[in-house]
């Protein structure tokens, strides 16, 4: 019983932090309708500017922390304006492949400053937030990784319901023509999504580098759990990617714990096909009915 309810634990908390990945991911496919394949390398930059900032500029953690998700704020600004902006109005396909031309570039420049090898945090988190629940100890890392996505989900939230630009994405992400139509500016409205998708991208590198040690594959390879999670929540559903997230956290955290963990790699993708083969639209996307 023990070890099911650490098990337990530790999936909720991964799967939270895939949640709060996959957000970013949503909110790009919903004002624009583009999957980013560069979402994991958006991942992996977070953390090694992170990294960067704490061991090699020596700055304290917490401006270090902030000063990492300005960069990546401002990244998918650029990112956007640069790359993006340019293929407005050419097919879709043109621009997916965008995506994955910058993810190969992205991670060939991490590949060129830090190498393949496994980079590891000093000790950031104090032992003291730690938390014993009789047998079962939750560790530092996962405390910080709820409190810093409570907070964030808590912002987004708030940014969208009541800020002016967060009812502006949701207008362009509920029809792009209609918020055209009524004045939106939708191009602004895209350049803030991609900003938004790479701050989340970065918080999330920097705790998923907490917890496993920073790898430019390994964390590569997170931005395609995050297909699953989408597709298992909703393409266009921002809470069903965080219901998507702790599901797919749960489900590797029990397999590597009573199966094998080379098969809990794997369990988010088979989800994948079974999702796509009986419910394609996802637990909470909306399905759409096209007539010709």
């Amino acid at each position: 019983m023990d070890f099911f309810l650490q098990l337990l634990i530790n999936g909720l908390c991964l799967g939270f932090l895939y949640g709060l990945s996959a957000m970013g991911f949503v909110m790009i496919f919903k004002s624009s309708s583009v999957l980013n394949f560069a979402h994991g390398e958006l991942i992996a930059l977070g953390a090694f500017l992170f990294l960067a900032l704490v061991t090699w500029a020596g700055i304290p953690i917490p401006i270090s922390f902030l000063l990492t998700l300005a960069v990546c704020f401002c990244f998918g600004f650029i990112v956007e304006r640069f790359f993006l902006r340019p293929l407005i109005g050419e097919p879709l396909i043109f621009v997916i492949m965008l995506t994955v031309g910058l993810a190969s570039m992205f991670k060939g420049l991490m590949l060129l400053i830090w190498g393949g090898n496994l980079h590891t945090y000093p000790d950031i988190l104090p032992a003291s937030l730690a938390i014993q629940l009789g047998p079962v100890t939750i560790p530092p890392v996962y405390i910080a990784s709820l409190v810093i996505g409570l907070i964030f989900l808590s912002l987004f939230g708030l940014f969208f319901k009541y800020s002016s630009q967060g009812i502006y994405m949701r207008s362009v992400a509920d029809n792009q023509r209609a918020a055209l139509s009524l004045g939106v500016h939708v191009k602004r409205v895209f350049a803030l999504s991609w900003a938004i998708a790479s701050l989340v991208a970065g918080m999330s590198g920097i705790v998923l580098g907490i917890i496993n040690g920073i790898n430019v594959h390994n964390l590569s390879g997170i931005g395609l759990k995050v297909f699953p999670v989408v597709i298992l929540g909703g393409l266009d559903s921002i809470g069903g990617a965080i219901i998507g997230g702790l599901i797919i956290g749960l489900l590797e955290s029990f397999t590597g714990g009573y199966i094998s963990t080379s098969l809990s790699e794997v369990v988010p993708f088979i989800v994948l096909v079974f999702i796509l083969l009986i419910k394609p639209y996802g637990l909470f996307g909306l399905v759409e009915i096209e007539r010709v």
